[in-house]
């Protein structure tokens, strides 16, 4: 571009294109409309979102299923399939130049179609008529479910139906092959994690240095994210940085760190194409592990490990969280929190008063991928249901897994007052568990050590350089940066 001049044409704004090439949302587009009988599949991409005033908005953040078959991260676009006709369509404004002068020139929307290998554009009015033709043609238009109010009075608008029918629309043909398709991740998707597992990496690389006694938890807080800003990333959702550990996903940062206590932290980045990594340490304030919070560190890790050691194409994932519970209860009962067979705390539930929540979960384009279209279908299927047991119903993932699968692992110890007090007053599994033993552990807080994790054709590797995880490479870490 000239100094002073207008963008050459075809000059694309970088934070619109971050996606791969054409061919590859083309052969997406195609396979899904290969898995459908027939009709007009419908892709509503987010719009933006205000914070306490329209133009004051929030960071924006593409809807996964219209980014991954349609590839632009720019808000109000709404994407389309014509099963029948073979066709993809994209449908959204002509910048005006109101916009121009506050954003700078913006690519057409045939420019925008073109660079995602689609040949067809439209207009909201366009659509809306397309859609009425094909409501009269008796063809069936599905889309995946609407998590957003907005997204759901646009689909009600543009389908002449009540919320109320949008909102409980299923599609569940529609639902198993998106999910059947974006669970498998290709080379260039775990590309992208591990470009974003990079600067995850240095945000808690730092987090370790930065970490000691009388530094306020905002200020760690702020370190790690403005590293990922810093690296022109985003993250890929709010940061966890707590002593309160024992709060699973605690976002505040109001405590100055204490002595002797651990921080969990929890936090990622998100790659340019919007692929997301999660990854979770837990820090010893005073740069060293006391002997019992050691032992319990290196029992989660423990943990942790065989999981992924057991993780493979046929392995369930609901068994490898049953291992890694497995693994827990038998250290906790060496330190008196439950008697009797580690298999027996296990298969009663009594496991969960200090593992409430579940191994992992499916990561890709978001970071619980796929979680808008239902837990129970990304997670479970004919085979392998939901258990309705306190904290295994918290599993998100439990179905077998498949090679190019990407998992979390992220067991851990969580020590929450509140519960051992409910579970006492119940009685609850008193012959497996040792109150009195348990309110010596009242002011522990909590552990979680977690990784992302490839599913391979033989077994399983952890995605990215690795991240200081053992005790020893963690307290190296400790409190090495500048005051």
């Amino acid at each position: 571009m000239k100094r002073g001049g207008c963008p050459a044409k075809g000059a694309l704004p970088a934070q619109v294109f971050k996606m791969f090439d054409s061919a590859i949302h083309d052969l997406r587009r195609r396979a899904l409309a290969a898995a459908m009988p027939g009709g007009v599949l419908l892709f509503a991409g987010n719009d933006d979102a205000p914070t306490n005033f329209r133009a004051n908005i929030y960071p924006f953040v593409q809807d996964g299923c219209f980014r991954y078959f349609f590839g632009i991260n720019r808000p109000g676009l709404i994407g389309l399939i014509d099963v029948d006709a073979g066709e993809s369509w994209l449908f959204g404004e002509e910048s005006t130049i109101d916009a121009t002068i506050w954003l700078g020139a913006q690519p057409s929307l045939a420019e925008q179609a073109e660079a995602v290998g689609i040949r067809h554009v439209g207009s909201p009015a366009d659509l809306g008529a397309r859609l009425a033709l094909a409501k009269s043609q008796g063809r069936a238009i599905q889309h995946p479910p609407a998590y957003r109010a907005d997204t759901l009075l646009k689909l009600a608008a543009l389908l002449g139906s009540p919320t109320d029918t949008v909102a409980q629309h299923r599609a569940p043909a529609l639902t198993a092959a998106i999910i059947a398709l974006r669970e498998i991740k290709a080379p260039e998707e775990i590309a992208e994690m591990e470009a974003a597992l990079a600067v995850t990496r240095a945000m808690h690389h730092a987090a370790m240095a930065a970490t000691r006694p009388g530094v306020p938890e905002h200020a760690v807080a702020g370190l790690i994210e403005g590293i990922a800003r810093g690296a022109d990333l985003h993250l890929a959702y709010q940061t966890i940085f707590s002593g309160r550990g024992e709060i699973l996903h605690n976002l505040r940062y109001d405590r100055v760190l204490g002595d002797g206590e651990l921080v969990v932290n929890d936090s990622a980045a998100v790659s340019q194409r919007g692929y997301a990594s999660d990854i979770t340490r837990t820090l010893p304030v005073s740069g060293r592990f006391d002997p019992l919070q050691r032992r319990l560190y290196e029992a989660v890790l423990r943990a942790q490990q065989e999981a992924i050691a057991e993780t493979r194409p046929g392995a369930s994932y609901l068994q490898l969280h049953l291992g890694a519970a497995r693994v827990l209860a038998e250290e906790l009962i060496g330190l008196g929190l439950f008697r009797g067979d580690p298999a027996t705390v296990v298969e009663s539930g009594a496991y969960a008063l200090c593992f409430q929540c579940g191994l992992g979960h499916q990561i890709g384009l978001d970071v619980h991928d796929m979680e808008a279209l239902g837990e129970d279908n990304v997670g479970y299927d004919a085979e392998i249901s939901r258990s309705t047991l306190f904290g295994l119903k918290n599993l998100r993932l439990g179905k077998r897994l498949r090679p190019g699968m990407v998992v979390t692992m992220e067991p851990g110890l969580y020590f929450i007052p509140q519960l051992i007090d409910l579970w006492r007053a119940e009685r609850r599994h008193a012959e497996l568990i040792d109150y009195d033993r348990f309110d010596a552990f009242r002011g522990f807080g909590g552990i979680r050590i977690e990784d992302d994790v490839l599913v391979t054709e033989t077994g399983a590797r952890i995605l990215g350089e690795p991240i200081a995880r053992s005790v020893d490479e963690v307290e190296a870490l400790m409190g090495t940066g500048p005051r």
